[in-house]
């Protein structure tokens, strides 16, 4: 899977259909109508509180795939040679999120050499211990 763009509704009406999911108990679980369904699965987005419950009812993480892209394609840096300021409100997460998932894209790109161990250390700011780590477990 491609964390770059992300259709929300289509993944969710994918896992849908794998787990053999009625409409009924979905429009039943949010209260919904099966119109409202059918556009979820249109929705390229959906509200955070819709996207929630769904992830209840259908046992799978859908904000991963938003902490993925991240991961990917915004990793934490400087702006402008600035340190980017965490909010003292929000809580702060020292770690960051590696799924499986996104360890196999990164060995899989390097073992294709689309690029090198050193790009990825410096486009998706993840250390170098850590990197080299997954390598060598996927020897």
């Amino acid at each position: 899977m491609l964390y770059k763009e992300i259709h929300i509704g289509k993944l969710i009406m994918e896992l849908v259909e794998e787990k053999q999911m009625s409409m009924e108990r979905i429009c039943n679980f949010l209260s919904c109508t099966e119109d409202f369904v059918e556009e979820i699965y249109r929705n390229e987005s959906i509200n955070t509180n819709v996207l929630l419950r769904l992830c209840k009812i259908l046992e799978y993480d859908f904000f991963r795939l938003y902490s993925a892209h991240l991961i990917l394609y915004s990793p934490p840096a400087r702006v402008g040679g600035r340190k980017i300021i965490t909010s003292d409100k929000l809580p702060y997460f020292r770690k960051s999120i590696y799924t499986q998932e996104i360890k196999d894209f990164i060995i899989r790109r390097i073992r294709s050499e689309e690029i090198s161990p050193d790009d990825v250390i410096k486009r998706y700011a993840i250390p170098k211990t850590t990197l080299y780590r997954w390598l060598k477990k996927h020897e």
